[in-house]
C-alpha cells in the first residue's frame, strides 16, 4: 500500500474529510502545501505534520536540535539568506562520536535509529527541497550524512545562534568600537532581518545584537541607561530586570541617535521626550519595537517596548485559570450587558487577558469595537481604534462614537477620568458588555476608585457584573526546578495556610542554561474573580469600603490572589518565593 499524506493524517491524527477538504481550499487560495495549511487551521500541530512526512519519507523527526558540538565553519561556505529561504541547516560535527549520541530513539515509523548516527546531519523542514538539499551538501562537500525533519523555529533558532557565535558577543563589539573608535550612522527603511544586516559599522552591529539577543531571549522591554560616567543597557525577561551589556559611556551618543535613526525619530533634538516605532524582524519572528525617550541630567534614556506580533493569542485555557476559575470566567463573559472590569498594575497582562476574552467571544454575528491605547495586537474581526490626543481623540471622546455604531461588545482600554467611567456605565445600562481596566491593587478596591472617580454607588452596583484582579508570576524552569522542606521563616508570609505546604513538595528555582541561569521560563496568571451578587450590590449602597467589600466576597466564596498563588505552589508551577515577590503589599 502506498503511503499517502492525507491518509496518514486521517489514521493517525483523526483527520476528517471535512478538515481535509477545507484545508485543500486554503492551500489552493494562498499557495501554500496541505500540511501548512492545516496547522495554519490549527487542526495539527506542526510536529505531527512532520511525523507524518517522516512516515511518507522515511525520515526521522527530530522537534528540537542540539547545537553544542555543531561546527559553525560551514557559515563562511553557504549564504546566510540561502539556508533561511528553504528553512535547512546542516550541522556539521565538531567531534564525531558526540553528534550523534545527543539524538533521543526515533520510532519505527520514522526510519533509522539515530542514536547509532556518526555521520553529519542536515535539518530541513520540507522534504520536497530535494534538489536544495543537493545543492547544500555540494557547497560543503558533504559526502556522508543523514536527512532529518526538524521544526521552523528550531532550524531558524540554530542558524541565528550559530551566526551569532560566528560574530562575536556585545562584549567583543563593544571591544570593537573601542578600537576603531567608530560612531557611523545610517538608516533602515525597509523591515529587514537585522541579523542579514551585513552592515561593518560597529555600532549598527551593536543595536542588532541588542534586539536580537533581547528578541530571543523573550525580553519585554530593552533599557539603556545613562549615568555620570557609565552606560547600562538591561532587559527585562519575565518582568525581571537584567544586565544584558555595559557599553563605554563615549558609545552613548552613537547607540541612540542609531536607534532614534531607526525610528524616524528628531535626532537632534535631545531635550524633550519622544516616541517612536519601528519594525524588525530576527528569523520568522516580526517584532514591533515601540521606542521612549527621555532627557535625564547624564544624557537621553531610552526603553524599547517589545511586542512579538509571531505569537499565536493565547486562549482563555492557557491564561492560568483553574477549572473554577474558567467555568467562572465563561459564564460572566456571556452576560449581554454590563461592566467586566480587569484590574493589577501595569504590566500584570490585562491587555492579554482581554484580548483572549475578545477571540472567545468573536463570531461573525456579534459586532465587537474597542479603543485602546496603544492597539498592541490586530486581532480579525474586531474593529479597533486608537486613541490620539494630539487631535482630541481621548477615551471619552472614542467610546461616545463607539456606541453610535451599534456595537454587542466594546473595550474600553482604560478608565482613567470620570467622563470616560459615566459613558461606560450608561454604556452597560443601555445594554452593551463593557469590558476595561483599571489599576487596582485587588478587585475590591476596583469599587472603590470608581467611586472616587465620581460615579455613584447605585450606577455601580446596577452596571458592574465582576471584577477580576491578576498578576503574572514566573513558572519554574521544568529542566532544573527542586524539591524541598521549606522552613518556618519562609512560609510565616501566608499566614493560616502555612499549613498546607509541610504537606506537599514544594519545588524552588535552581537555574540553568536553558531557562538562562534564572529558573524560571514564561509566565502564567494568578487571578481573583469577584463577582457581584445581591449581597455584594446591597453592601455597595450602603458602604465603598474596599477591606467591608472583600470581607463580603470572601464569605461568598472569593478566592484571592494570595490562595490562588497558594495552588500554583501546591501544585509546582512556581516558586514560595515569587508568589510572595508578586502578591506583596
Amino acid at each position: 500500500m502506498i503511503l499517502s499524506l492525507p491518509n496518514i493524517l486521517k489514521e493517525k491524527y483523526s483527520v476528517s474529510d471535512d478538515d481535509l477538504n477545507e484545508s485543500v481550499k486554503v492551500k489552493f487560495d494562498k499557495g501554500i502545501s496541505l500540511g501548512e495549511a492545516l496547522v495554519q487551521k490549527k487542526i495539527i500541530t506542526e510536529t505531527q505534520l512532520l511525523e507524518a512526512l517522516g512516515i511518507v519519507y522515511n525520515l526521522p523527526v527530530l522537534p528540537e536540535l542540539l547545537f553544542e558540538e555543531i561546527n559553525s565553519d560551514f557559515l563562511g561556505q553557504v549564504p546566510k539568506h540561502y539556508l533561511k529561504k528553504y528553512c535547512m541547516v546542516p550541522l556539521v560535527n565538531k567531534h564525531e562520536d558526540n553528534l550523534g549520541d545527543e539524538f533521543p530513539e526515533q520510532s519505527e515509523d520514522s526510519g533509522s535509529d539515530l542514536k547509532k548516527v556518526k555521520e553529519n546531519i542536515v535539518a530541513l523542514n520540507n522534504p520536497l527541497y530535494f534538489q536544495q538539499l543537493d545543492d547544500l551538501v555540494k557547497m560543503l562537500n558533504m559526502d556522508d550524512y543523514k536527512v532529518v525533519l526538524s521544526t521552523k523555529d528550531s532550524i531558524y533558532s540554530v542558524i541565528n545562534i550559530l551566526y551569532d557565535f560566528s560574530n562575536g558577543s556585545a562584549e567583543q563589539l563593544v571591544q570593537d568600537m573601542e578600537e576603531n573608535n567608530t560612531t557611523i550612522i545610517s538608516g533602515i527603511e525597509d523591515t529587514a532581518d537585522i541579523m542579514d544586516n551585513s552592515s561593518d559599522a560597529p555600532i549598527i552591529k551593536l543595536v542588532n545584537h541588542i534586539l536580537s539577543q533581547s528578541i530571543k531571549a523573550r525580553a519585554s522591554d530593552v533599557h539603556i541607561e545613562p549615568y555620570q560616567n557609565s552606560l547600562k543597557v538591561r532587559y527585562r525577561i519575565d518582568g525581571v530586570l537584567y544586565d544584558l551589556v555595559t557599553p563605554p559611556k563615549w558609545v552613548q551618543a552613537a547607540l541612540i541617535s542609531r536607534i532614534k535613526v531607526m525610528a524616524k525619530m528628531n535626532i537632534a533634538e535631545k531635550r524633550l521626550p519622544q516616541d517612536g516605532r519601528i519594525e524588525v524582524k530576527v528569523g520568522d519572528q516580526n517584532v514591533d519595537v515601540r521606542i521612549s525617550t527621555i532627557p535625564t541630567s547624564f544624557g537621553e534614556r531610552v526603553v524599547l517596548r517589545l511586542l512579538n506580533k509571531s505569537g499565536q493569542m493565547l486562549s482563555l485555557s492557557e491564561l492560568g485559570l483553574n477549572q473554577d476559575q474558567l467555568g467562572l470566567i465563561e459564564n460572566i463573559v456571556r452576560f449581554p450587558n454590563g461592566i467586566i472590569l480587569v484590574t493589577g498594575p501595569t504590566g500584570s497582562g490585562k491587555t492579554t487577558s482581554l484580548y483572549s476574552i475578545l477571540s472567545s467571544l468573536n463570531n461573525p454575528d456579534i459586532n465587537i469595537i474597542t479603543i485602546e491605547d496603544p492597539v498592541e495586537y490586530q486581532l480579525h474581526g474586531i474593529s479597533q481604534i486608537q486613541v490620539n490626543t494630539k487631535i482630541g481623540l481621548t477615551f471619552a471622546k472614542g467610546l461616545r462614537s463607539i456606541v453610535r455604531q451599534d456595537p454587542d461588545i466594546i473595550l474600553v482600554g482604560e478608565i482613567r477620568d470620570q467622563e470616560t467611567a459615566e459613558i461606560a456605565v450608561q454604556s452597560a445600562l443601555t445594554g452593551h458588555l463593557v469590558f476595561s481596566t483599571l489599576h487596582t491593587n485587588d478587585s475590591a478596591s476596583a469599587i472603590t476608585r470608581l467611586v472616587n472617580i465620581g460615579i455613584e454607588p447605585f450606577l455601580i452596583s446596577s452596571s458592574i457584573v465582576a471584577v477580576v484582579a491578576q498578576r503574572l508570576i514566573r513558572v519554574l524552569c521544568p529542566d532544573c526546578k527542586e524539591s524541598y522542606k521549606p522552613d518556618s521563616l519562609e512560609i510565616q508570609g501566608f499566614g493560616n495556610d502555612q499549613n498546607l505546604f509541610r504537606k506537599s513538595n514544594i519545588y524552588r528555582s535552581k537555574g540553568c542554561e536553558k531557562c538562562l541561569l534564572t529558573g524560571y521560563t514564561g509566565r502564567i496568571g494568578i487571578f481573583e474573580i469577584m463577582v457581584m451578587d445581591n449581597m455584594l450590590k446591597s453592601l455597595i449602597l450602603k458602604s465603598f469600603d474596599s477591606t467591608k467589600i472583600l470581607d463580603e466576597a470572601m464569605k461568598q466564596g472569593l478566592q484571592t490572589l494570595k490562595q490562588d498563588g497558594i495552588r500554583k505552589i501546591l501544585d509546582g508551577v512556581t516558586s514560595i518565593e515569587e508568589i510572595l515577590r508578586v502578591t506583596h503589599k
